[in-house]
Order: structure tokens, then C-alpha cells, then sequence
């Protein structure tokens, strides 16, 4: 069996509902975010999936991915891991790009990077850490994390610079796979929050 990723990004906070950057701010989710964690773990405890038996599960340690893994039911199968932490954005840690863009017109983090922050190198190596743990075995993985990382391991699952990023979105809550197509890397589905909708 060709190994899956699947990628869960945490629920709905303040900062995220308000378009801010948050990296390594330990913002709590509100009351939807636990609410649409709730959602995504019944999605993944039915079929087709079934709790995804065999499974490896790991986490950002941070707690709103941490208490998204947890509140969709996976929190005692999963290991935290430091390189599933959201991107470090330096200066740019609670800015929204709006604040940024005031006073860097045309930024763009997957091209500029950011400064006093972690680097695009830096991300991309963390980034293929990832995608390497997840194809060392004949079995899927689950993952939950933050946006940008995981829009980062998806561009390197396929082979794409770091930029690629910059064209897959991520919402609160949603469930991405990435798996396989004629032997070469693919987006099996992506974006997924179907199940907040019932």
C-alpha cells in the first residue's frame, strides 16, 4: 500500500477568524473551532474511514491543534511533534497581511519570507521532515496542524517549491488527503469541510 497523508488543520480562533498571522501564539480555539473538531471527528470515525485503524497519528504541540486532535477523538493515538508547529513569522506574529501590506506593499511569505522569523530554507526542511516520516512505511498517517505548514507539506509532497503554497488555501477545520495518482504524488482531496455543513 502506497502511504497516505492526511491532514487535518485545527479548528476556528480568534486570531484565524480575524485573518492574523499566528504561529508560535498559543491562541485558544472558540467555541466553533470545538464544535467543527467535534464534526471532523464523527466525519473520521465513519465510514469509509472508520477511525482510521493502524493509523499513525502525530500533532502540533501547540494547544489548538493539540485540543482539535483531542476533541476529534484522537488525542491518546497521537504523538506531538515539534516540526508540525506553525510557521515562526517573526516581526509578523498578529499582523494581518492588510497590516503588512501598509507598510511592505506586494509582500508575499512564500517569496519574501518573513523577517526575525523562520526562514523559507528553514520551512522547507521541515516541511520534507515531514513528507520523508510519512512515506517511511506501507501505512496512512494523520496529522494535525496549522495552515501554512500544512499547505507547505502538501507543495513538497509533490515535488513543488515552497511557493506552490501560495496557490492551495486552507480553512479552520478541514480535511486534506494526499496520496497517489499512477504512481506519482497527488491531492486526493483537498480543502474538505463538508463535514461542518451535516
Amino acid at each position: 500500500m502506497a502511504p497516505r497523508i492526511l491532514l487535518a488543520r485545527h479548528g476556528q480562533t480568534e486570531w484565524s477568524r480575524l485573518g492574523k498571522h499566528t504561529g508560535r501564539t498559543d491562541v485558544p480555539l472558540l467555541e466553533e473551532g470545538r464544535r467543527g473538531a467535534k464534526l471532523l471527528g464523527e466525519r473520521l470515525h465513519r465510514p469509509p474511514l472508520d477511525g482510521l485503524p493502524g493509523v499513525e497519528v502525530r500533532t502540533s504541540p501547540l494547544s489548538r491543534a493539540r485540543e482539535t486532535c483531542e476533541l476529534a477523538g484522537f488525542g491518546e493515538r497521537a504523538t506531538a511533534w515539534d516540526t508540525l508547529m506553525e510557521v515562526d513569522y517573526g516581526a509578523y506574529e498578529g499582523l494581518t497581511p492588510a497590516d503588512i501590506h501598509a507598510v511592505r506593499p506586494g509582500w508575499l511569505m512564500w517569496r519574501d519570507g518573513v523577517p526575525e522569523g523562520e526562514t523559507l530554507q528553514q520551512l522547507t526542511a521541515r516541511a520534507d521532515d515531514v513528507v520523508e516520516w510519512a512515506r517511511s512505511e506501507e501505512r496512512d498517517v494523520l496529522v494535525f496542524a496549522h495552515g501554512h505548514i500544512l499547505r507547505s507539506i502538501a507543495a513538497r509532497w509533490l515535488g513543488e517549491g515552497i511557493d506552490f503554497a501560495a496557490r492551495v488555501r486552507l480553512n479552520p477545520t478541514s480535511l486534506s488527503v494526499l496520496g497517489w495518482a499512477y504512481g506519482d504524488p497527488a491531492i486526493e482531496s483537498w480543502n474538505d469541510t463538508g463535514h461542518l455543513f451535516g
